[in-house]
């Protein structure tokens, strides 16, 4: 393990079986249905490859929409207080999440409207490296450290534009009884930016209880994930849009340092529970003091209040 090149110790084996099987039937009926949505997105892909990055991003939010409807998924948006919107200057935020599946990406773009960063790998994978590049995805080069500086500037550059962009700042997925480090690196863009940065909290429900069914980890393989996933009857992705952490009083390295951890235990404390924190050595963070978000407008400026259909519930 680096820490440009980030291991999850999680495996298929911390997969547990799913509590609320869908029948046969229902399975049958999401394969057969998720198979053209998905063949869908080639001429969308042509057809947003030509749009401004808005249209781009308006056409992803829909096909996502579609595909997870198809695979039986449902999103359910919460708001923990009020999230940032743009600044004043037109400045979007930027948004860190936990990563636990290959459904993330998809979850987010149906969600939240903005651009989303991924490996370079991405955009060699057939189909999907073109439906990311034609929706406009931000990509990062892992392999070429001299890279970094060029894609923390591309992300930059979208917040500035009024793009929120959304990170998956642990580099790796994790089968979401746990959780690994935020890396830095990405929040040197909202300094850049002068950005806020929004901490998300994912997790997948199998009904109302936390599940790890649609866990992408180890040596398992994507249409083993898949399979689990359209065999679970009622599978709901919670998003919970955290309060901004506030910009760390230190500057440079430390304060994007700062940042990380910050953001990285406000998800933590969302999306688990103290025991499965500990099974997996995320041991309590000696936080950082940071500045209030002072002057960043209350209003979630194009971060809509329904997900996919599904009306907004708000966290007590």
């Amino acid at each position: 393990m680096t820490a440009w090149f980030p291991v999850s110790p999680c495996a298929p084996s911390c997969i547990r079986p799913i509590a609320s099987a869908a029948r046969p039937t229902l399975r049958v009926l999401r394969v057969c249905t998720a198979f053209p949505v998905l063949l869908a997105g080639i001429p969308l892909a042509l057809v947003a490859s030509r749009a401004g990055t808005s249209g781009r991003i308006r056409l992803t939010m829909i096909w996502a929409r579609l595909v997870l409807l198809a695979l039986g998924v449902r999103i359910d948006l919460r708001y923990e207080a009020e999230p940032p919107g743009r600044t004043k200057d037109g400045v979007a935020p930027l948004l860190v999440a936990n990563h636990t599946s290959w459904l993330d990406p998809l979850i987010f773009a149906a969600a939240v409207p903005g651009r989303l960063l991924a490996k370079r790998e991405v955009r060699e994978w057939p189909l999907i490296g073109l439906l990311a590049t034609a929706a406009g995805v931000l990509f990062i080069d892992r392999e070429r450290l001299t890279a970094l500086p060029q894609a923390v500037g591309q992300v930059a550059g979208a917040l500035r534009e009024g793009h929120p962009v959304v990170a998956f700042p642990e580099g790796t997925t994790w089968c979401g009884r746990g959780m690994g480090r935020f890396r830095p690196a990405v929040f040197q863009a909202a300094l850049d930016a002068d950005a806020p940065v929004l901490p998300v909290a994912l997790r997948f429900l199998d009904g109302d209880a936390p599940t790890t069914a649609a866990a992408f980890v180890g040596e398992d393989t994507l249409v083993a994930s898949m399979l689990r996933v359209i065999a679970v009857r009622r599978l709901v992705a919670e998003v919970t849009l955290l309060p901004s952490p506030g910009r760390p009083a230190a500057h440079g390295e430390p304060a994007r340092r700062a940042y990380a951890r910050l953001a990285e235990a406000a998800v933590a404390a969302a999306a688990h529970a103290e025991e499965d924190r500990l099974v997996y050595g995320l041991r309590p963070l000696d936080l950082p003091a940071a500045e209030p978000a002072a002057g960043i407008p209350q209003k979630a400026a194009g971060i809509p209040q329904k997900a996919a259909g599904i009306p907004l519930r708000k966290v007590s």
